[in-house]
């Protein structure tokens, strides 16, 4: 299979191409400086490269900075996907979009599946929609809509990740206060590169699917979890969403579940033990 990675150098794009070229397929990396998702001009690229499938990871998720830019939110997330689909299907390849748990409300007080209606309460989550939207023009389509990831590459566009900041601020011995009434599903990006690789492979009809560690936590949760593995004697105190201020409304409850993946993925606590391993936190 001949793969083309839009959005190769970041933090789920760079362990897709290793997943795939573990797989034995032919993949070929486009970075932010060798493809702009929102200039159709730019997708052109597609049609000469001539891919089997295209997996789009590129975004603009900075869910705060989508409320104050949503021109530029809506060029990459929406316009960018449906620049991107039509290319691919000139090019008669399948494409991939990735997505987001930002796509809900959050009222439904329990994990998401595939079969629910997308409601998305902010700027971001419209424009993620929107982009899965645009994608459908391709019949021969995937959505995989993630949650709340975590890798070794971190996220370009935020500075890391959620995990780096917690670590980086315990092994200083500074102060943690981290949100503990926003619940999420943690995804190890090793993983979610894994799964969407096994979709491909095993040609499994195309639509939306949920790639997600299993399970589902509190953000602080999440951190103390985090604090634990690594044994180290830091408090992590507790603050209220509404306390925050955030410029964007978030779902309060925005996990996710499959009901269409054949297979289940690991849980969100041995997925962290691992990425903590890989960035030589902790021994194997």
């Amino acid at each position: 299979m001949r793969v083309l990675v839009i959005g190769s150098s970041g933090q789920l794009g760079s362990d897709i191409v290793k997943a795939m070229r573990r797989g034995g397929h032919e993949v070929i990396g486009l970075t932010h400086q060798q493809i702009e998702v929102s200039d159709r001009l730019s997708c052109r690229v597609i049609v000469d490269l001539k891919p089997d499938v295209v997996v789009n990871t590129a975004a603009f998720h900075k869910t705060d900075a989508c409320e104050d830019e949503p021109l530029r939110a809506f060029q990459v997330n929406s316009l960018g996907a449906r620049y991107v689909a039509e290319a691919c299907l000139e090019a008669g390849a399948s494409v991939c979009y990735i997505s987001t748990d930002y796509v809900f409300d959050g009222s439904k007080g329990e994990p998401y599946t595939e079969l629910d209606d997308p409601n998305p309460i902010n700027t971001y989550g419209v424009s993620k929609l929107a982009g899965e939207y645009f994608t459908r023009m391709n019949p021969r389509h995937y959505i995989f809509r993630v949650a709340s990831l975590f890798g070794a590459a971190g996220s370009s566009g935020k500075g890391g990740n959620f995990i780096e900041s917690v670590v980086g601020k315990a092994m200083r011995g500074e102060e943690l206060t981290v949100v503990d009434d926003i619940y999420m599903s943690p995804t190890y990006t090793v993983d979610a590169a894994e799964a969407i690789k096994s979709v491909l492979e095993s040609g499994l009809p195309y639509g939306v699917y949920h790639v997600v560690n299993e399970g589902f936590c509190s953000w602080h949760s999440f951190a103390q979890e985090a604090i634990r593995l690594l044994e180290l004697s830091v408090e992590v105190k507790r603050v209220k969403a509404a306390e925050m201020k955030f410029r964007a409304r978030r779902p309060m409850f925005s996990a996710l579940r499959s009901v269409k993946l054949p297979f289940r993925m690991r849980g969100w606590r041995e997925a962290l033990a691992a990425y903590l391993v890989e960035k030589g936190y902790l021994r194997a």
